[in-house]
């Protein structure tokens, strides 16, 4: 009568640890099918920018990977912010990333108040590539070096402007310490995109932008844009930008200011899919197609784990938020 008994209990037992190891497994296998639909890379900036080209560059070849379309979004305004929160409240499946730049990491500073909170609503992807931003002026501009523009600016205070594609991005950042560094005051213009910004530079509506690399590279081999300066501690190695001095060299001790991109996906995101995208986007990065058309535009392609960027992310973050406290710096 006793073995019937010991039988069903080992039974019971052999059955709760099945359970449990199937329990375990569970969260891989969800995901084990993934992607099952096309992915959404939100651009927090209008098209025609450095942030949609570095975006739109990596699609094709991140989706032929996935087996499934990567979809570009634009969702300019807010200083990035309206496109970033859109992100952060869309659910952690992995259908849903944001082409994150240098704002990500400073709007915490700069912003009085965030629809999310920033150290908790994301998680890394991967960091993408690092690239100088360019002092660019009309083809037009009577100015051809740094020094031009600081004796303009110092013997007409306020009467030169500079255009950003929004408060508190890489080109408005930018701007603010070269302005600090050089001791002068050039009025900030933001607008809603870099595209946008770029078209009034060439029409003449502003005087002078630092953009993006990537963003103006085939304007400045197309003799549209001047290159002025760049604004990295070492001169770019970029075909367009190779003769190109730095802003420390031209007269600013001490300048430096990169810009960057990199994939963040909503907090909550499970690990397999944010080992998935990585893969995805490593792979990406190296294709070709890409380096074509990013790596002659200054673009230094980085790519890495996930806690790479988190580190990057984090160091980014801590030494722009005492730029931001330094020079006063707000969203206004």
């Amino acid at each position: 009568m006793n073995k019937p008994h010991f039988c069903d209990a080992r039974r019971r037992s052999l059955t709760l640890a099945l359970t449990a190891s199937v329990a375990c497994l569970a969260p891989s296998l969800a995901w084990a099918g993934y992607p099952e639909r096309p992915i959404r890379i939100v651009v927090p900036f209008a098209p025609g920018g450095g942030t949609d080209l570095v975006a739109r560059s990596m699609s094709v070849p991140m989706g032929q990977d996935l087996g499934q379309s990567v979809i570009i979004d634009n969702r300019p305004g807010g200083a990035t912010i309206i496109g970033t929160d859109a992100v952060a409240k869309s659910a952690p499946d992995g259908y849903t990333l944001v082409m994150a730049t240098l704002a990500h990491v400073v709007n915490p500073s700069i912003q009085s108040k965030l629809p999310y909170v920033y150290e908790k609503a994301f998680t890394p992807v991967m960091l993408v590539g690092v690239s100088p931003n360019v002092l660019v002026v009309n083809a037009k501009s009577p100015f051809k070096t740094v020094q031009d523009i600081i004796n303009a600016a110092k013997a007409s205070p306020g009467k030169l402007s500079f255009a950003s594609q929004g408060a508190g991005t890489s080109a408005h950042l930018a701007g603010e310490l070269f302005k600090n560094l050089s001791n002068t005051h050039i009025l900030h213009i933001p607008y809603r995109g870099a595209g946008p910004a770029l078209t009034d530079l060439m029409g003449g509506q502003v005087d002078m932008m630092f953009a993006t690399a990537s963003a103006v590279g085939n304007l400045v081999e197309s003799g549209k844009l001047r290159a002025i300066a760049v604004t990295t501690e070492t001169r770019s190695k970029a075909r367009n930008l190779a003769n190109v001095p730095t802003i420390a060299e031209s007269g600013v001790p001490g300048y430096v200011a990169d810009s960057w991109y990199g994939l963040f996906a909503p907090a909550g995101t499970p690990k397999d899919v944010i080992t998935r995208l990585n893969a995805a986007a490593n792979k990406a990065v190296q294709a070709e197609s890409f380096k074509k058309q990013l790596e002659n535009e200054g673009l230094v392609i980085k790519g890495g784990l996930p806690q790479d960027f988190d580190a990057y992310a984090k160091r980014e973050e801590i030494r722009w938020r005492k730029v931001v406290k330094d020079n006063n710096i707000t969203a206004d």
